[in-house]
């Protein structure tokens, strides 16, 4: 069984009844990563992705899917490559696989990576992480940017907390508050998620994107001056809710379609 049937299964079971019932309201991201040692593998998975998977989920429903890399300023760059992939449902996801392996173009298109040898492999690893949207952004959102693809940052962060418990105050900061605070500051958000498997739980993830680096350093000193913001974070029922930030600067590649 490969993983992605087995992270489904896994998945479905994990899943409440009352979570299925939500079915399309809210969506499913699935936030994949693929680590990679040299440019050679960088070189194989943008063709893959841009002329194999990305047109293949066009033509299976997926309106959007993002592709992203760490900005040049980054300790990793040049070492990963960030799939994001929006689904409608459990459903759109769990029959995803099926299409694509009917999908003859597809198949053809991305021979050379879904027949890559032993030795010549397309990355080192995968890393996955599978999220709902958060009730109060059950959508995700196309950033309103004008600028070149090559200067903006989208900047991806993950929340850790101590325990499932504050991790839903977490949650809980975001849907009564905190998301409004983005919106109004104009962080143009593509998403917020509550992560339903990942290495890091409890953890949710968003991401927020800018013009460029300037403008990021702009947004957040707005963030943290801002009244609303500063009223809130001193709540005591927000407290001691996270023990850790995980901060990812990202740009999107020429043929991401955000």
């Amino acid at each position: 069984m490969n993983i992605k049937k087995l992270l489904s299964i896994v998945l479905l079971s994990f899943l409440s009844v009352s979570l299925f019932a939500q079915n399309g309201k809210r969506d499913f991201y699935e936030l994949r990563i693929y680590h990679i040692e040299n440019a050679s593998q960088e070189s194989q998975i943008d063709g893959y992705l841009e002329k194999a998977l990305l047109p293949a989920f066009h033509r299976n429903g997926i309106a959007k899917v993002g592709v992203f890399k760490p900005i040049a300023s980054q300790a990793d760059a040049g070492k990963k490559v960030y799939l994001f992939i929006p689904y409608s449902s459990m459903k759109a996801y769990s029959e995803m696989e099926g299409k694509l392996a009917k999908d003859q173009v597809y198949q053809q298109a991305g021979a050379a990576y879904i027949n890559a040898a032993f030795e010549n492999p397309p990355y080192q690893r995968i890393e996955t992480a599978f999220l709902q949207a958060f009730t109060g952004h059950p959508r995700y959102s196309e950033p309103n940017l004008t600028g070149p693809k090559k200067d903006r940052v989208y900047e991806l962060r993950s929340y850790e907390s101590p325990t499932e418990k504050l991790y839903k105050q977490k949650v809980k900061m975001f849907n009564e508050g905190e998301m409004d605070i983005f919106t109004k500051l104009n962080f143009n958000p593509v998403f917020y998620g509550e992560v339903i498997a990942g290495a890091s739980m409890p953890n949710l993830m968003y991401m927020t994107t800018f013009e460029t680096i300037e403008s990021r350093e702009a947004h957040w000193k707005a963030f943290g001056s801002d009244e609303d913001w500063n009223r809130m974070k001193v709540m005591p029922e927000y407290q001691n809710i996270m023990n850790k930030n995980d901060q990812r600067l990202l740009y999107p590649t020429d043929y991401s379609d955000f």
